[in-house]
């Protein structure tokens, strides 16, 4: 710690030319430049940034400062001060992200949302609610049950990260199966753009006026404007919830069975298939599983008489494909407790070198990128773990998410072997067809395989970038888009 403590002393009296201007904006008590605040905002929750961190290494870049404005006027006026002082910004939720979306790569300004934090409205006639960017999840959703309703959205992130930070990565919920994906979800949204203009997409049932302009926003991680307040699609809470825990002899069967299922156009809330490596973490080897050895956790929520129908079209499916119901819920009932826990934390602690990488693919992909991307990271150490559970699935095919472990090695070693586990998932994965995320963004640590997962549409990204963000303000280098200072020859 002897490097942080040094780079404390050069830095306790920074203080940009342009301070002024921003505290005349929020208020010389809501900005700071210390730091001790700096180093807090310099990182997110990516395991990269955490190995850093681990070995008491200062990070090669922090932020300038941090701001933090009470409404979207505050926000509108700092887009346009950073426009006139020429620095940029990253709009900073609760810093949940994985993959660097909020990492600091030249001296931003960080603009912490969490200000906005109020629902505005509960519209109980047409499903809606209206709610400011930085309210905390869990918080939000508790008070939507309260109110008899919920989002339906339920990262495992929920009580550590935004409203706004859901739709800004474009995430994707623990019951995406029922409720649909984040983009699903928000029917309006208003967001400052980078000129400092405020742009409002109305939450209307469907509109046929040009390309959806709500999802220059969806997806596009700060760098496109600041989502301020968004509305979103709500439900009523289920009259009934009920899991079913049940054993497959194999993954093709159940990989079979989950596809069914969802072309049957049966929606179960949750639906979490585990490979072998997870399931007996989660079953041991008891009745039905010691010959039946992958685990599924189906849950099917909402008016009871289509919660029971539900429940028997698909295990009826289950039962084809030769799986068997299990009587012991404990598999369920421990991942319901657990459900916003990460276990990462726990590992990454003890030095080991932990991640998980998410990925999306069509049923008829899913096989070889479990199989060849499981081989090519057990070949790299000989204690290497690799586990995979499927926790989204579709009509067209399902998200694969993978935890990647490494014992603890030198930090040399061990950050080579993460870097390759990296690069090999996300090259089989293009190679192979799939996509190299699902629901935790690209950030600036998916930067090398942007260009190649969306092609020309890359350019075209870059383009609208362009145009919206000619000075570059907002949340320059992430989504492999041009860093600062650099020109379109040099990029």
């Amino acid at each position: 710690m002897l490097e942080i403590a040094a780079e404390q002393a050069r830095n306790d009296d920074h203080a940009p030319l342009w301070r002024g201007a921003v505290e005349a904006i929020v208020g010389a008590e809501h900005t700071s430049t210390t730091f001790a605040d700096r180093l807090a905002y310099s990182r997110d929750r990516t395991p990269i940034a955490t190995f850093s961190f681990r070995s008491g290494r200062t990070p090669e870049t922090m932020p300038s400062a941090i701001v933090q404005p009470a409404n979207e006027a505050e926000v509108a006026s700092l887009v346009k001060c950073a426009n006139e002082n020429d620095f940029p910004l990253i709009p900073y939720g609760a810093g949940s992200g994985v993959v660097g979306g909020a990492l600091p790569l030249g001296g931003e300004v960080m603009i912490d949302l969490k200000r906005l934090d109020e629902i505005r409205t509960i519209d109980d006639v047409n499903g809606l609610v209206t709610v400011q960017a930085g309210m905390n999840g869990g918080r939000f959703e508790e008070a939507l049950n309260r109110q008899g309703w919920t989002a339906g959205h339920y990262p495992q992130s929920m009580y550590m990260s935004t409203v706004g930070g859901w739709a800004a990565c474009r995430g994707a919920g623990q019951a995406s199966s029922k409720y649909g994906k984040i983009e699903d979800i928000v029917v309006g949204l208003r967001a400052v753009m980078p000129d400092g203009e405020i742009m409002e997409i109305r939450p209307l049932p469907r509109r046929a006026v040009g390309p959806g302009l709500r999802d220059v926003l969806v997806g596009s991680e700060g760098t496109l404007g600041i989502i301020t307040e968004m509305t979103l699609r709500i439900w009523r809470m289920p009259e009934a919830r009920v899991p079913a825990v049940v054993a497959f002899p194999d993954l093709p069967s159940a990989w079979t069975a989950l596809r069914e299922i969802t072309q049957t156009e049966l929606r179960p809330e949750i639906a979490r298939l585990y490979d072998l490596a997870e399931s007996q973490e989660r079953t041991g080897r008891a009745a039905p599983f010691d010959d039946r050895p992958f685990l599924c956790v189906l849950v099917f929520a909402g008016h009871p008489d289509i919660v029971d129908a539900e429940r028997r079209l698909a295990l009826d499916i289950c039962t084809r494909q030769g799986a068997a119901l299990s009587d012991d819920l404990a598999p369920y009932e421990k991942w319901k407790a657990s459900r916003y826990q990460s276990y990462s934390p726990k590992f990454q602690a003890n030095n080991y070198f932990m991640d998980t990488i998410e990925i999306t693919g069509n049923w008829t992909e899913l096989p070889a990128l479990y199989e060849e991307i499981g081989g090519a990271i057990r070949a790299l150490h000989p204690d290497a773990h690799f586990g995979a559970h499927w926790s989204h699935v579709y009509p067209e095919g399902a998200c694969q998410y993978m935890t990647v472990r490494f014992p603890a090695l030198s930090d040399e070693e061990g950050l080579r072997l993460h870097k390759e586990a990296w690069r090999k998932a996300q090259s089989i994965c293009l190679a192979k067809g799939g996509s190299i995320s699902h629901h935790h963004g690209a950030g600036s640590f998916r930067n090398p395989w942007l260009p190649e997962e969306l092609g020309h549409g890359h350019s075209v990204l870059q383009a609208i970038k362009d145009a919206l963000d000619p000075n570059n303000i907002c949340n320059p280098g992430k989504l492999a888009l041009r860093q600062r200072g650099k020109s379109k020859a040099q990029s």
